[in-house]
């Protein structure tokens, strides 16, 4: 899997933060440090909306149509983004994510591997397609998509998929982009070493039906009207 983080990422995403929030306060926005101070009380006071200034723009490749789906679920505020198209790209030898080391299990997938492929090659041999073709192929495999969201969506992303229980492409998904983004500037490594954690170090707590045991469960109290 590869990320590449694009220009309208937006740098120095704290400052941006301060910036926007001294606005609707009636505050300065000319001192950097004021404004960083003023990001950093708006996060811990777990006023979200304002993380929504702040963009993040990246294409990831290699990663499967099905993670991908996944990924999709995390879309909030503005987001938009493009998919490698089934309807234009041939995908003849396509190649595919693969969840197993273990020999016997890996052969038989392999195996299923290829016969998508043969009868997505036969079918497109025999005048059909490729936008029809394309409905044989495996969510296992390997895609493209350019993504434009914003901090609010990938701090929700990094609690849910940073935890032990998400699908491990994912957790190596946001991983990687976390590492990504920390390395832009010392700003964003901040950001990473703060925000971007499991949802039960986010919060203190493990709100998860199964726990993994990372974090002490809490059961919630679930009120309701008489």
């Amino acid at each position: 899997m590869k990320i590449t983080i694009l220009n309208g990422t937006t740098g120095n995403p704290l400052q941006t933060i301060g910036e926007r929030a001294g606005i609707c306060w009636g505050g300065g926005t000319s001192d950097k440090d004021k404004n960083i101070k003023r990001a950093i009380d708006c996060i811990k006071s777990a006023h979200e909306r304002v993380l929504e200034y702040v963009s993040v723009e990246f294409v990831v490749e290699d990663m499967s149509a099905r993670a991908i789906r996944e990924l999709y679920t995390h879309l909030a505020g503005s987001p938009t983004r493009l998919q490698s198209s089934t309807r234009y790209i041939d995908y003849n030898n396509f190649s595919y994510y693969t969840p197993t080391e273990n020999e016997a299990l890996k052969k038989l997938y392999d195996e299923a591997m290829e016969s998508s492929a043969h009868y997505y090659r036969l079918l497109l041999e025999e005048g059909m397609k490729k936008e029809d073709a394309a409905n044989v192929l495996p969510l296992g495999m390997m895609s493209k998509v350019v993504m434009k969201t914003n901090l609010r969506m990938i701090q929700n992303l990094m609690g849910q998929r940073l935890c032990t229980r998400a699908y491990k492409e994912m957790r190596d998904f946001a991983k990687l982009l976390r590492q990504n983004l920390n390395d832009i500037d010392e700003e964003w490594r901040q950001i990473a070493k703060n925000l971007f954690l499991p949802k039960c170090q986010q919060v203190g707590y493990c709100t998860e039906a199964k726990c993994c045991g990372l974090s002490e469960k809490k059961e919630i109290e679930w009120r309701r009207y008489l």
